[in-house]
């Protein structure tokens, strides 16, 4: 291993290792904002926070957090003026074939939640393909939230259950959270301990409403394609700071 390598995964000394949170949850807010400061296209604000998002993972995988969900596009992001909404498809697109390699070197395991059913066809195919090449990845599971809504998931999940009990498969009474979680996508993940969301924006925007019961919410000013590794280090700090009761005294 080189030196440089070997600095990437070395944690910051003021943190604490045992109390690192397991799972962190972004939005992402801020790539429009970015650009307008910098007098450029949103697009190019959008590129910046694929790079952002890059280092992140990678900076979470060298530190030991576990899993990475990113809010990518939302149910309400078709509202968007619709040139930038097809840059956003093939961006995503564009930057799954590019970097699956580089995911399957680095051991990451790669999932995609959200109605992906509404999204372009070519898209939906290299989502399909990289979950099936790195779901055997041991290293940090990475997931993108796309085409997602926390009341879209929690209506879908209600509906899968009501045709369970109507089929005779299920009785009333045996449904209780553990069953409800099942039927959400992340099913399989476990909750967010940290959230994060960059623009200084004081709101969720509909992100994994049912999941974020009791994870830790961090504001930051900082637009996202400004948020690094010393930002980064900046909310881990204050995470370890809080006192975590959990309803609890």
């Amino acid at each position: 291993m080189t030196a440089k390598q070997t600095l990437l995964q070395e944690l910051p000394a003021d943190l604490d290792r045992e109390r690192l949170p397991r799972h962190v949850a972004v939005i992402m807010d801020g790539n429009g904002r970015w650009a307008k400061r910098q007098g450029l296209p949103r697009i190019v604000g959008h590129r910046r926070g694929v790079d952002a998002l890059k280092d992140l993972l990678r900076c979470c995988r060298d530190w030991g957090v576990e899993a990475l969900t990113a809010y990518a596009f939302s149910t309400e992001n078709w509202g968007r003026p619709l040139e930038e909404v097809d840059f956003l498809m093939t961006l995503f697109e564009r930057v799954l074939r590019q970097e699956l390699r580089e995911m399957m070197e680095e051991n990451v395991q790669i999932r995609f939640v959200g109605n992906l059913n509404a999204l372009p066809r070519s898209l939906q195919a290299e989502i399909e393909r990289s979950m099936n090449e790195t779901k055997d990845n041991q290293g940090i599971k990475f997931t993108v939230a796309t085409n997602y809504g926390g009341r879209q998931e929690i209506v879908q999940a209600a509906r899968a259950i009501a045709h369970q009990v109507q089929q005779g498969l299920l009785q009333p009474e045996q449904i209780d959270e553990a069953l409800f979680q099942k039927h959400l996508y992340t099913s399989g993940i476990c909750d967010p301990d940290l959230l994060i969301r960059t623009s200084g924006e004081m709101r969720i925007s509909n992100f994994l409403l049912w999941q974020m019961a009791y994870a830790e919410i961090y504001i930051t000013e900082t637009l996202w394609p400004d948020f690094d590794r010393t930002e980064f280090h900046r909310a881990l700090c204050d995470y370890q700071k809080r006192d975590r009761r959990f309803g609890k005294v």
